[in-house]
């Protein structure tokens, strides 16, 4: 580890070597898999702010981030355009508002929370899905931004977000990929940032989840957080566990076909 956890601050014992040892670990990836590169959405918040940052040590050139608005605000897309300018980062413009709207006239509205959160969740999958058609194409690889904290609780759309070759940032905490952005140079206005998943107007993580980013953290880190709020994180770690693993198969040895 080249983090270094002293009380509530983290202190960054070698940045370069943590941010060597990440791209490099990117790039021998795709290199085993045979992939020429790396593909990632920017969506213009923290997590994907960095994970550019990485993948230009990884591939230099051989990397592009895509910009897959969806009814998102403005500021978000320009922050992401700001960032993939910033890097130095090979980038395309896709909005995906009126494929969203198309498939969501077809599919039918749906009615109360279920419905909200089933026409949120379509957004990342419509994002992966573009994602994939970019990295078939250009022999990439799909790289991810959820971060430790995020993957902990399952705070990612399954087949969404979720859906990627590889998890760069899934062993940082979110108070350990913003000091690593920080030290990146990841630009201040993006460092300011509230983390927001964009799915609609007003989201906040915390405000989402119920707990902040601080005590998640604490939480990862074995330090003592209060109870209610360790039951919470506790509750969604269980529940998301589908997320994190492959379909379920049967146990072999299962006979379907027994006569009875």
């Amino acid at each position: 580890m080249f983090l270094k956890h002293c009380s509530e601050v983290i202190v960054l014992q070698d940045v370069r070597q943590l941010a060597a040892s990440i791209s490099g670990w990117m790039r021998k990836l795709s290199d085993s898999a045979g992939a020429a590169g790396g593909i990632f959405g920017v969506s213009g918040g923290l997590d994907s702010a960095l994970l550019v940052a990485l993948a230009k040590q990884a591939w230099q050139q051989n990397c592009m981030g895509l910009v897959l608005p969806c009814h998102s605000a403005k500021q978000d897309v320009d922050d992401a355009i700001y960032v993939l300018r910033h890097f130095d980062c090979r980038y395309k413009l896709l909005d995906l508002t009126p494929v969203f709207d198309a498939f969501i006239s077809i599919l039918g509205q749906a009615d109360g929370q279920a419905g909200f959160m089933a026409r949120a969740n379509l957004k990342p999958r419509l994002r992966m899905a573009a994602l994939y058609y970019y990295a078939n194409m250009m022999n990439y690889m799909v790289v991810g931004t959820t971060n430790r904290s995020e993957y902990f609780v399952g705070y990612f759309t399954k087949y969404g977000d979720g859906g990627v070759d590889m998890l760069p940032l899934a062993n940082l905490t979110k108070s350990e990929v913003r000091q690593l952005s920080k030290a990146l140079g990841v630009p201040d206005r993006i460092l300011a940032k509230t983390p927001s998943g964009g799915l609609w107007e007003g989201q906040t993580d915390e405000a989402e989840m119920g707990f902040s980013y601080t005590l998640l953290d604490a939480y990862l880190r074995g330090e003592p957080i209060p109870q209610d709020v360790q039951a919470r994180i506790m509750e969604m770690h269980r529940k998301s566990d589908h997320k994190r693993n492959l379909p379920p198969i049967p146990a072999p040895g299962i006979d379907f076909l027994k006569e009875e």
